[in-house]
C-alpha cells in the first residue's frame, strides 16, 4: 500500500501499478505534507527525470512504474524532502532559454538573475565586438546567456571554484556557446592586455550575510556556502576592479540582495557615475549599475 503524506516513506512501492498521472498526484501530496514548495511541479519534474521522458509522453503513458523506476522515484522524493535542491536531483536548470547542467557544489542560477543579463545586454547597446567579463560565473549561466544573445562579444567567465569552472566549461561545450572560462579570483585570471578594455563587467556575487544565512531554507543551505555568503564585501572589490579594468564608458553591473541597494549604490558612487538601483519583476531592488568615469569630471 502506498504511504500517505506525512508518513516516513514516499507514496510509491515496488509493485506500483498506477499510471504516472496518479503517481504524480500522490507524490505531490507527500511533498506538500513535508512542506516542499511547488509540490505538483516538483513531483512531476522528478518523475520526468526518473523516467527520462517528456511531459506529453508522461501523461500519455498508461502502464505503471517498474520496480526499478519506483525505487528511483522514491529515493528522489526522500532526498527532496530532506532538503536536496530539485536541480541537484534532476541535474538541470533552465536559464534564459538555455538548458544548463547543474550539480552539487555549484550555485544554482535563479530566475531573477535573468534581469542582470538583460541589463548587461542593454548596456552593450550598439558596441561592436564588445568584451564582457562575468566574475564568479558558477554554472556559466550569465556568461553563456550574454554570449548567446551577443555572439559578437568576447566573453570571459571566472570563478575560484574548480567545480564551477569545470561545470561552466562543460555547459559551454554542450550548448555550443564559446566562452573563455578561467579559474581565479574575480578578474585576476583575465588577460592583462584587457586592462582598460572591458565594456561590461557583470557579476552575481555572494551577497547573503552570515546572519541571514542561518535563516535560509535547508535546500538553499545545501548549496556551497562560499557562493552564498559575502554581504557587500565582493561588491566593494568589484568596484575597485572596475576602475582598473573597464574601458572608458564601460559599465559594472551586479546583482544584490533586496535590502542592499543603498549600500551598494554608495560603494559605486565613490568611483563610478550614472549609478542606478534597478528592481526585479517583483519590485525588489536587484541590480546596481554604474559607469566608469571618463576623466576628472566624469
Amino acid at each position: 500500500m502506498a504511504a500517505t503524506a506525512g508518513s516516513e516513506g514516499p507514496p510509491v512501492s515496488e509493485d506500483e501499478a498506477s499510471p504516472p498521472a496518479q503517481v504524480v498526484r500522490r507524490a505531490a501530496r507527500y511533498l506538500e505534507g513535508h512542506g516542499i514548495q511547488s509540490p505538483d511541479a516538483t513531483a512531476e519534474a522528478l518523475l520526468l527525470f526518473v523516467l527520462g521522458t517528456e511531459r506529453a509522453s508522461l501523461y500519455a503513458r498508461r502502464s505503471g512504474l517498474s520496480t526499478a523506476e519506483a525505487k528511483r522515484y522514491g529515493r528522489a522524493l526522500c532526498q527532496r524532502c530532506k532538503g536536496t535542491p530539485l536541480q541537484y536531483l534532476t541535474g538541470k536548470q533552465p536559464f534564459m532559454g538555455l538548458a544548463l547542467s547543474v550539480e552539487p557544489g555549484v550555485f544554482v542560477p535563479r530566475p531573477e538573475t535573468e534581469g542582470l543579463v538583460e541589463e548587461a545586454i542593454r548596456l552593450l547597446g550598439g558596441r561592436r565586438d564588445p568584451v564582457v567579463v562575468d566574475a564568479g560565473t558558477g554554472t556559466g549561466a550569465v556568461a553563456l546567456a550574454v554570449k548567446h544573445l551577443r555572439p559578437d562579444a568576447t566573453v570571459f567567465a571566472t570563478d575560484v571554484s574548480l567545480a564551477a569552472v569545470t561545470l561552466a566549461r562543460s555547459n559551454a561545450v554542450h550548448l555550443g556557446i564559446p566562452i573563455d572560462v578561467r579559474r581565479g579570483d574575480l578578474l585576476e585570471p583575465v588577460p592583462a592586455e584587457l586592462v582598460g578594455a572591458v565594456d561590461v563587467l557583470v557579476s552575481n556575487p555572494p551577497y547573503v550575510t552570515a546572519e541571514a544565512y542561518q535563516s535560509l531554507p535547508v535546500e538553499v543551505r545545501a548549496e556551497p556556502y562560499e557562493a552564498l555568503v559575502g554581504g557587500t564585501g565582493v561588491h566593494s572589490r568589484l568596484v575597485d576592479a572596475a576602475v582598473r579594468w573597464l574601458a572608458p564608458d564601460g559599465w559594472l553591473v551586479v546583482e544584490i540582495g533586496d535590502e542592499q541597494g543603498p549600500e551598494v549604490a554608495g560603494l559605486f558612487a565613490e568611483d563610478l557615475v550614472e549609478v542606478d538601483v534597478l528592481p526585479d519583476l517583483a519590485g525588489r531592488d536587484r541590480v546596481v549599475r554604474g559607469r566608469r568615469r571618463l576623466g576628472p569630471n566624469g
